[in-house]
């Protein structure tokens, strides 16, 4: 549970409400399920309908509460849906920002078009402002909450064809840092994952390997495999739980040791960029 703040006893009684966005597929709908899991009431927004019913029956056939909210979070009445289903419930402890997408993507950043800046930036930074924006005023009430921002190792890294991508994610890693200084007096912690490799619906093993034999992630990745979505809710659930709760203002990177050991290469045949070798 999120410490409560000063003059906050009796809400540290009360069971925990968490907003997921995205929170229906891939790491987002693991975290749905890990928090819900944890005792949470979540309040599950996502884009696509019937994959946020799926998991919503998924969580409450498990014995957990869930509060759908359909839409796309990138528009402000979607947002408004989410904050009035908040305030009906009377608290937000935790705020797990999880959508974002390198798509629309570019061969290359000379490729791209304006309009697809503004979609990456509504998707991967935008949004993360608007929804903190709309319901930290609760947690300062409060006195108590927490913030989980999603980024991306490529924050920290060049990636080829994806540099629009890159720096809004680099926002939400310094948005991240700068909020939670803001914000720590008021008993909020910020912090943020930096996922990658992350086998989910969006960018699957198979999509990643292109061809190439499963075998060899063993020697590309330090960890021997790609990620699967329950290592990201764990970090999640980590950051949002009190064991976390002398920890603010960083971005955790959740990537099999990816940032630590590999780079991104040209392919021999000059077609476009590799972070995996083709030969061990």
């Amino acid at each position: 549970m999120t410490g409560a703040g000063p003059g906050d006893e009796g809400l540290a009684d009360q069971q925990r409400v968490s907003v997921v966005t995205g929170g229906a597929l891939g790491i987002g709908g693991a975290t749905s399920r890990r928090l819900a899991a944890d005792g949470d009431l979540v309040v599950l927004n996502d884009i696509d309908e019937a994959a946020a019913e799926k998991t919503c029956a998924e969580i409450t056939g498990a014995g957990g509460q869930v509060v759908p909210v359909v839409g796309d979070i990138v528009d402000d009445a979607v947002v408004d849906q989410v904050l009035a289903k908040v305030r009906d419930l009377g608290r937000i402890d935790v705020l797990v920002n999880n959508v974002g997408d390198f798509r629309p993507a570019s061969k290359t950043f000379l490729h791209s078009k304006p309009e697809q800046w503004q979609r990456l930036h509504e998707l991967n930074l935008l949004h993360v402002l608007k929804v903190t924006h709309a319901l930290l005023p609760m947690m300062v009430d409060q006195g108590s909450g927490t913030i989980v921002n999603n980024s991306t190792v490529e924050a920290f890294r060049g990636i080829p064809g994806n540099a629009a991508y890159s720096a809004y994610n680099a926002g939400v890693s310094a948005f991240t840092r700068s909020l939670a200084v803001e914000v720590g007096r008021h008993g909020v912690r910020v912090n943020a994952i930096a996922p990658d490799l992350a086998d989910t619906p969006q960018t699957s093993a198979q999509a990643m390997l292109r061809g190439r034999d499963p075998d060899l992630v063993r020697h590309w990745l330090p960890l021997g495999r790609f990620g699967r979505v329950d290592d990201y809710a764990a970090v999640i659930a980590f950051l949002a739980s009190d064991e976390a709760r002398f920890v603010t203002g960083h971005t955790v990177p959740v990537d099999g040791g990816t940032l630590a050991a590999s780079g991104w290469y040209g392919r021999a045949d000059g077609k476009g960029w590799t972070n995996m070798p083709d030969n061990p």
